[in-house]
C-alpha cells in the first residue's frame, strides 16, 4: 500500500546509513591483507594532537631536547660536556659524541641544526657533524652551503651510500630541520631478513624516499649488516660546532593496523 513506502525508505535509509559508518562484512578481502573493503571490524588508529606550530612535537612524542637541559642525553664514558644556550644546544668539539640514554627501532625523529658562524674551513671540515639513527646509520650533518664536497658526504647525504636527491640548505647560522622516518633492520638470528629504510625531509623538501641502506656507516668502506636491536640516537662530534634544537622522536613500532 502507498502508505507503507516512506516508513520502509526511511529504513532502508538508516541501515545504509549505519552501514557507511561501521564497515562491511560482504565486500571483497583486500590482496595481502586480511581485511574487507571498509571492513567493520578494522581498528581506527588512536587519536594524538598534533604539534601546536609547524615542527612542535605531536601528543605522542618523546622531547627530547626542549631548550632546556639535556637530560635525555648523555656522553660515554665521561661527564657531559656539550653546553645547552639560548634555547639551543652545541657540539663541544673533541669530547665525544652525545647519545640518548633511550633505546630507539622504528621511528620518526624531527631535530633542527644551524652551522657554525663565522664560517672556517672547506669540504668535510666545515659544520660536520651527523644524525645516527640505532647508533650506526648517519644522515650527514654539514655546512653545503657553497662548499663543494663528495656528494655522498653533503648535508642530506645517507652518508656513503646515498646522496640528497636535491640540496635545500640554508645559510650558516639559519635553522636547518630533517624529519627522518626510518625503518630499522629485521633479523632472525644472525641472518638480515630485511634491510634498514630512510625517508628523509629536509627543511621540508623530499631528499630520500624510502631509501635502503647497505649497511652501518663508515668512512671510505662498505660495511656488512651485523644483528642487533634497538640502540641510542647519537649525535656526532666531528671537531666543529654545530648547534641542535627541537628535538623529538616518536616510536613507530606497534602502530602497524594492517
Amino acid at each position: 500500500m502507498p502508505g507503507f513506502r516512506y516508513p520502509v525508505l526511511i529504513c532502508l535509509a538508516a541501515v545504509l546509513f549505519a552501514q557507511q559508518r561501521d564497515g562491511y562484512k560482504d565486500t571483497p578481502i583486500l590482496p595481502g591483507q586480511k581485511w574487507h573493503v571498509h571492513d567493520s571490524d578494522r581498528p581506527n588508529p588512536r587519536t594524538i594532537s598534533p604539534g601546536a606550530s609547524p615542527g612542535a612535537p605531536p601528543s605522542d612524542a618523546i622531547v627530547l631536547f626542549d631548550g632546556k637541559d639535556l637530560s635525555h642525553w648523555e656522553q660515554r664514558g665521561q661527564a657531559q660536556r656539550w653546553k645547552v644556550t639560548d634555547g639551543y644546544f652545541e657540539v663541544e668539539p673533541r669530547t665525544g659524541d652525545l647519545r640518548t640514554r633511550e633505546k630507539f627501532g622504528d621511528c620518526q625523529l624531527h631535530i633542527e641544526w644551524s652551522s657554525p658562524t663565522p664560517v672556517r674551513g672547506a669540504s668535510q671540515e666545515r659544520g660536520n657533524s651527523g644524525v645516527y639513527l640505532m647508533d650506526r646509520y648517519e644522515i650527514q650533518v654539514l655546512d653545503s652551503y657553497q662548499n663543494p664536497t663528495y656528494a655522498d658526504g653533503q648535508a642530506g647525504a645517507l652518508y656513503g651510500q646515498w646522496p640528497p636527491l636535491v640540496d635545500p640548505v640554508r645559510k650558516p647560522g639559519e635553522w636547518n630541520a630533517y624529519d627522518i622516518f626510518f625503518e630499522a633492520p629485521r633479523f632472525e638470528g644472525e641472518k638480515l631478513i630485511r634491510p634498514a629504510f630512510a625517508t628523509v625531509l629536509y627543511n621540508g623538501v623530499l631528499v630520500h624516499n624510502h631509501k635502503e641502506l647497505n649497511g652501518p656507516t663508515e668512512y671510505r668502506v662498505v660495511l656488512p649488516y651485523k644483528a642487533h636491536g634497538e640502540e641510542p640516537i647519537h649525535l656526532q662530534d666531528h671537531g666543529t660546532r654545530v648547534r641542535y634544537r627541537n628535538v623529538w622522536v616518536r616510536r613507530l613500532g606497534g602502530y602497524d593496523l594492517q
